[in-house]
């Protein structure tokens, strides 16, 4: 313990100076004056005396009178503490060199600044006496004083010589004895501190210190009973600071004869140093309450012992583990395990620290390190422990258990002995379904076949073969997709599996890719028999069933089916009504069919399938010759879609019921609109021929030619080498012959830039550069198919153009794709494409409003699938975020919670901790960080800002050990995330200069 400072014992024997002046013959009888002033000054009024003395020398002509008046003169200034008093001094002494009382003039100024304390200008007085000339009793005194100011001054080497010259002396030896002992006291040298003290230790004056002095010099020398004894003698007659001294004697003689019980009331009254506790300090008490089973107490001592790097720290650590674990609060444990273990001052602590922590880490996780990582590096370095084969097990099943595929994986694959064969069986198919979830579905193919080669476990093989076939469906390897799922089918554990409700759906839709449809109708039938509960897909598979039984022709079939879809209420069922009258239409029942559509168009006033509609309908009323009707319903569609998909070929439609009607003039109308308006198109080279019909018929060629040249596309003169320049290329494309097809229709293109043909050349160029993997060479393509008015490729080249924008991060140029892609779409596919990458291009952009607007259109979609949704519940939540809408981020982050996966999961549980810590819910905020790192450990980014939210929870909980030390874990193990780091250090700092203020032993 730190040396009890001298000021506290200071004992100052000052003999008060008397001067006795001795008036000289010379004056006796002739100084009046002189007397009177030697009076004042004997009488402590120096002022006065000095003005005297001053009148008196400079009225006498007597040279020792003169030289007696600048002595005393010089000696009232020193006393009133004038400026010039040393130089009045010196100046008697040079100008009265023979004076007798030079000596004495420099004894009485050195005496007089002891006497007031002024130790310093007393030793510098003191250094002009002639010690020779004092008288024995002069010189004891003067020994005792110079001694006592060199005390003071810390010069003990001084100190020592002159108090050794008094020790013997009557008056001053004790005195002297008991700084002598001080010094020694202080020294650590015991023996001579001893030897001194008991020799004045009969003095009553002395008794009350030497009790306190003699108390802390048995501690230090071990006798700790005796420590106790003098201490509790020495404590009524201490002050403030020497009790506390005390306290600690006493309580840590108790604690080093481990009487903790009786310890733990004098550590309590420690006051500390300048009012500060040490890490031992903290330990001490800490260990006396563990000892005692008081865990909350203890804990709260460890837990101040910040940045120790100790015996003691590790010590402490391990105990504050130990009672962590008493009070079943496992994260506290795991980290103060974890920090004792990486201590080395005590082996045998550190390997049962890491013990606790390897165990720990298996049962809760763990967010510095991956458990396998942490219970493999214990077996490493502890290849002889007692515990060996338990944690081994622990290994093994901490591979599943921590969710830390990638890295188990790791560690497997290096190790695969037939032990461990089960165990990489269930990684693999985990880490499987981690890269499928990430949309990794190559490398998700690849685990899934390698936890198939095991096969120790048959479940675990039936759910790797099912999802083998997920793989290869979304890899569109259908054929082998519908293998696996009969396979899967075929194992006698499939229906015990999660996967097992919905095999008979993927395997029908599988079936339904490849165009089986008598098989996928049977297998949606399947469905539809086994899993009543499951209403989306139920619906879906009613509505497929249908669809299949329609494409095979069983028209009776697919009305059952599409009725019972409408029954439902099902969001397909619009397009159930739909299909419902185009059945009609295939079993000769066209009034029933006009009836259904008519019906549809009532019913469905914002239906995508509204304008299919009219067209049919349109095109039934034709069949039918009732040719007034199809006239206005081509009408009707193309006034409620402008731009529609079928504005083309409605006004086509028209102008051949005209043609039909012999109405040329009529026909001549609307087959010279679909020229004009969609020039290129399919539709304007049908209603150029056509009108060419009319001309000829009605014998005006010229009319025809001169029309047709107003065109821009149709050249007569190089129509047949324009046809057959397209033939050529377009057969190239039909056999797949990429690289062929590419150079003849870029040779069209570049020769008849707006041929008859120009529309599909570009658009089948595209096409082949982007499967051809020349993806940038096909968007001036894609973008003239565009930019003419819509044609049966403009939504195919849309899409198209957006993938390849997206894909080189081009979102500049995306975003006006998208937004036509989603107004023009006729398939929700595409329109759910674009608004979700709307909704991830908007908030790349920063643009938080639209991109939000553009996650609750993806929500809105009753078919948009879980991926999707999480998608637009995280962008929504991360752009509430930013935008410091609060609320609304907790409600998008913990309805993301319930579809997540992977790290979109890990990022809402962070959220979830993060607004409980904000709450003031620490407890409920670390059971969340907890959750995260044992379910998520693999995606170290939340695990590490988790670690920071932990944390803070604990400081909110004043335990400021797991605050400062995880903290400190972050900025040492997660530097691969700067911001993590540059936040956990900015908290630290604050914390550590709090803390300070209490700990010694924390610097800041």
């Amino acid at each position: 313990m730190r040396k009890i400072s001298w000021l506290f014992f200071l004992f100052i024997f000052i003999q008060s100076l008397s001067v006795s002046a001795q008036k000289s013959a010379i004056y006796t009888h002739d100084s009046k004056d002189f007397d009177k002033a030697l009076l004042l000054f004997n009488d402590n009024q120096y002022a006065s005396a000095q003005l005297i003395f001053e009148k008196v020398k400079s009225a006498t002509t007597n040279e020792e009178l003169k030289s007696d008046c600048s002595y005393y003169v010089a000696n009232c200034a020193i006393r009133t503490n004038q400026p010039n008093a040393d130089v009045l001094m010196e100046r008697f002494v040079a100008d009265y060199p023979t004076s007798r009382k030079q000596n004495q003039a420099y004894v009485g100024v050195a005496h007089y600044y002891f006497a007031q304390g002024n130790y310093p200008k007393a030793l510098e007085w003191f250094g002009k006496v002639d010690e020779n000339n004092l008288s024995s009793n002069d010189r004891d005194q003067y020994n005792f004083q110079k001694g006592y100011s060199f005390f003071t001054a810390k010069n003990k080497k001084e100190a020592t010589t002159y108090f050794n010259k008094v020790v013997n002396s009557a008056e001053y030896g004790s005195q002297a004895k008991y700084y002598l002992g001080f010094m020694a006291y202080e020294g650590d040298d015991y023996k001579q501190a001893n030897k001194y003290f008991d020799e004045v230790s009969g003095e009553e004056k002395y008794k009350e210190k030497l009790s306190y002095y003699q108390a802390d010099m048995n501690f230090k020398l071990g006798n700790f009973q005796k420590a106790i004894d003098l201490g509790e003698k020495a404590m009524a007659k201490s002050n403030e600071i020497e009790k506390s001294e005390l306290n600690k004697i006493i309580g840590e003689s108790y604690f080093n004869l481990k009487k903790y019980d009786k310890s733990i009331p004098y550590l309590v009254m420690y006051k500390g140093k300048k009012g500060k506790w040490n890490n031992t300090d903290f330990y001490q008490l800490g260990y006396a309450y563990y000892m005692q089973k008081d865990y909350e107490k203890a804990i709260s001592q460890f837990n101040k012992i910040i940045a120790g790097k100790d015996f003691v720290a590790q010590n402490a650590y391990y105990h504050l583990g130990e009672s962590y674990l008493n009070l079943d609060k496992k994260q506290q444990a795991l980290n103060a395990f974890k920090n004792a273990s990486e201590m080395e001052f005590d082996a045998a602590i550190q390997e049962d620290a890491s013990l606790n922590y390897a165990k720990l880490s298996y049962e809760i996780g763990n967010s510095y390190k991956s458990t396998p990582d942490v219970l493999a590096a214990f077996i490493k370095k502890y290849p002889n422990n007692a515990n060996k084969s338990e944690i081994e097990r622990l290994l093994i099943d901490s591979y599943i258990s921590s969710k830390n595929y990638k890295e188990a994986l790791i560690l497997l694959e290096g190790n695969k002995s037939p032990e461990n064969k089960l165990a990489y069986q269930k990684v693999t198919f985990y880490r499987g379904l981690e890269l499928y979830t990430d949309s990794n579905y190559q490398e998700a193919a690849t685990m899934f076949e390698k936890s198939l080669d095991g096969q120790k476990d048959a479940k675990f093989a039936a759910r790797a073969t099912f999802w083998k076939g997920e793989t290869e469906y979304v890899l569109g390897d259908f054929k082998n997709a519908v293998l696996s799922y009969k396979q899967f089918m075929g194992f006698a554990q499939a229906a015990s599996t999660q996967e097992y409700k919905n095999s008979n759906y993927n395997l029908a839709y599988a079936y339904f890719k490849l165009k089986e449809y008598d098989q996928a109708g049977n297998y949606f039938q399947n469905q539809i028999s086994n899993a009543k509960d499951d209403k989306v897909r139920l619906h879906d598979s009613y509505l497929r069933l249908a669809d299949c039984r329609f494409v095979t022709s069983k028209y009776t079939s697919a009305l059952e089916a599409y009725n019972k879809v409408i029954e439902l209420k099902s969001v397909d069922a619009d397009y159930a009504y739909f299909q419902k009258a185009i059945c009609y239409g295939f079993i000769s029942k066209n009034d029933k069919k006009i009836g259904e559509l008519n019906a549809f168009l009532k019913l469905y006033p914002k239906s995508d399938y509204r304008d299919d509609a009219f067209f049919e309908l349109g095109n039934t009323y034709v069949a039918e010759n009732k040719q007034d009707l199809a006239i206005k319903t081509y009408d009707r569609l193309n006034t409620e879609f402008v731009k529609g998909s079928y504005t083309s070929k409605a006004i086509l439609r028209q102008g051949l019921v005209y043609y039909n009607a012999d109405k040329d003039e009529q026909a001549l109308t609307k087959f010279k609109k679909v020229a004009a308006d969609f020039p290129k198109t399919p539709e304007a080279l049908e209603a150029v021929s056509t009108a060419r019909l009319i001309y000829v018929d009605n014998g005006k060629v010229d009319e025809y030619a001169a029309w047709v040249r107003t065109l821009g596309f149709v050249a007569v003169t190089d129509a047949e080498l324009d046809n057959d320049t397209y033939e050529a290329a377009e057969k190239q494309y039909l056999q797949n012959n990429t690289k062929q097809a590419i150079s003849g229709f870029s040779g069209y293109v570049a020769k008849f830039p707006n041929g008859i043909h120009s529309l599909k050349a570009n658009f089948y160029l595209a096409q082949s550069y982007f499967s051809d993997g020349q993806e940038t060479k096909s968007i001036p393509n894609y973008e003239n198919v565009v930019a003419v008015p819509r044609n049966e490729f403009t939504e195919q080249s849309l899409a198209r153009l957006a993938q390849i924008f997206l894909k080189n991060e081009d979102k500049v140029k995306a975003i006006p794709v998208l937004l036509r892609l989603e107004n023009e779409a006729d398939f929700q596919q595409n329109k759910t494409f674009a608004q979700s990458n709307l909704m991830k291009s908007y908030y790349d952009n920063k643009d938080y409003s639209n991109s939000v607007v553009y996650a609750e259109k993806v929500l809105a979609n009753p078919k948009t699938d879980d991926n999707v949704k999480s998608d637009a519940q995280i962008i929504i939540a991360r752009a509430a975020i930013q935008t410091g809408d609060e609320v609304k981020a907790r409600s998008a982050y913990a309805k993301l919670q319930t579809i997540a996966k992977g790290e979109l999961a890990a990022e809402a549980l962070y959220y979830e901790a993060y607004f409980k810590n904000k709450d003031g819910k620490f407890e409920a905020s670390n059971v969340v960080v907890q959750k995260l790192a044992k379910t998520y450990s693999g995606y170290k980014y939340f695990g590490a800002k988790g670690l920071i939210l932990m944390a803070k929870n604990f400081y909110g909980l004043k335990d400021s050990f797991q605050a400062t030390y995880i903290l400190d874990s972050v900025v040492k193990n997660f530097t691969d995330f700067p911001d993590v780091v540059a936040e956990a250090q900015k908290e630290l700092d604050t914390i550590k200069s709090e803390e300070a203020k209490t700990n010694s032993s924390i610097t800041n």
